[in-house]
């Protein structure tokens, strides 16, 4: 086979890959910071991150050097023995939230199941055997079935019916339909912050109190999805920060790996009710995941990049909320720190999203009215403005 057989790649993935995602017309090979590469050499401006994952951009030295020098020391060795690197991660993230006690996860959406079967049993031992959580219209939760389930998108849930039962659906934002859902089988509420994958809608402050003080009053479990908007997506190193209040349980994953593939949950001592047997996952807080997690934390905790993603936030909403003075096609901008969404006020956000991929930017179409941008937390104001240049482009051929 000659070495400089070019392979295409997007046949390839055609032929052998189950049908599951409608991939972009791109395969990208290099990364380095905010910016990526395909195999053509072209170049793009990522603001998709991995999906709001690669929290210190592609290729960071810090996550790079520290994933390499655990690599030579030990890599897995199943959640039977002790390892370091898992306990030191477990201090940072358990002292920045106040919370007492962590399980490791592979996933956000493992992540969350985490949370539903912690809470199932405390309402087995507290509750007087009460299973049901109350869930939120535009929630997105995950894909393993009971996470899907949680979800409100009926697209992803359907194929797979019969779905487990134990969720009741609200409207998002409505603290009295919260309260009136309340029963004898309400074990707890679950909610994400900042709805990412539902368009990128905040929570309302008063609303998010008001779920903590029905918590208290009932006692009930809060348990918030911050797979999305911890480890400083939205100007604090957990979203939660900027409400007031404090979760019983919490599940994170995305930008805790920096790229890796790891998530938490997270609770109070109360809530932390599992005994040896009730949970389990062979690699689940391995060293190596654990090294480059704690590698990356540490880095936006010494780099102020919390900071940085509140700050260069406020600067990209602001330049993104300017575009409604020049295109009609656009109704604002929405959202914290750097998940941010820019709402159109037709169905455009794939055309948007087409046309900024061959102009060399990488934005998502959340919801058909909705491009996401959520770049990394190394992002510079001077990125941000070639970023919204591009989109003016964008919306100016569109509107054409």
């Amino acid at each position: 086979m000659s070495s400089t057989r070019v392979t295409d790649w997007q046949a390839v993935e055609q032929r052998l890959y189950m049908r599951t995602y409608g991939r972009r017309p791109v395969t990208l090979v290099r990364g380095d910071g905010v910016y990526v590469w395909d195999d053509q050499g072209k170049e793009y401006l990522d603001f998709v991150a991995g999906v709001a994952v690669n929290a210190l951009g592609h290729c960071h030295p810090a996550l790079v050097q520290a994933i390499t020098e655990q690599a030579r020391l030990l890599i897995h060795t199943s959640n039977l023995y002790y390892t370091v690197p898992q306990l030191q991660l477990a201090e940072v993230l358990l002292q920045q939230a106040g919370l007492d006690r962590i399980f490791y996860t592979n996933s956000g959406a493992e992540a969350m199941e985490t949370c539903i079967k912690l809470a199932r049993k405390y309402g087995k031992l507290h509750r007087n055997g009460a299973y049901e959580i109350i869930v939120m219209t535009g929630a997105f939760h995950g894909r393993t079935l009971a996470t899907v389930t949680a979800t409100a998108n009926p697209h992803y849930s359907e194929p797979f019916a019969p779905l487990p039962e134990g969720f009741v659906r609200v409207p998002f934002n409505d603290l009295e339909a919260a309260r009136r859902a309340v029963s004898d089988k309400t074990v707890g509420i679950m909610l994400e912050l900042v709805q990412g994958e539902g368009g990128v809608w905040p929570a309302d402050e008063e609303y998010v109190r008001g779920l903590r003080r029905l918590c208290d009053e009932h006692g009930l479990l809060l348990i918030l999805d911050e797979v999305q908007t911890g480890i400083g997506r939205t100007g604090t190193f957990y979203a939660f920060q900027q409400y007031g209040i404090k979760p019983d349980i919490m599940g994170l994953a995305k930008q805790l790996g920096g790229g890796l593939p790891i998530g938490a949950c997270l609770a109070t001592e109360q809530a932390s009710v599992f005994t040896p047997g009730d949970h389990g996952s062979t690699f689940t807080g391995s060293p190596l995941m654990c090294a480059g997690a704690l590698a990356v934390v540490n880095t936006i905790l010494e780099q102020d990049l919390v900071g940085n993603a509140r700050r260069v936030g406020a600067y990209l909403f602001q330049a993104l909320e300017r575009l409604k003075q020049r295109h009609r096609l656009v109704a604002g901008a929405r959202g914290r720190g750097l998940l941010l969404a820019l709402q159109l006020t037709e169905d455009r956000a794939r055309a948007v999203e087409d046309l900024a991929l061959a102009k060399g930017l990488l934005v998502n179409a959340v919801s058909a009215s909705a491009v996401r941008l959520v770049p990394p937390l190394i992002v510079t104001e001077k990125q941000c403005d070639r970023a919204v240049e591009i989109l003016d482009e964008c919306l100016t051929e569109l509107e054409a």
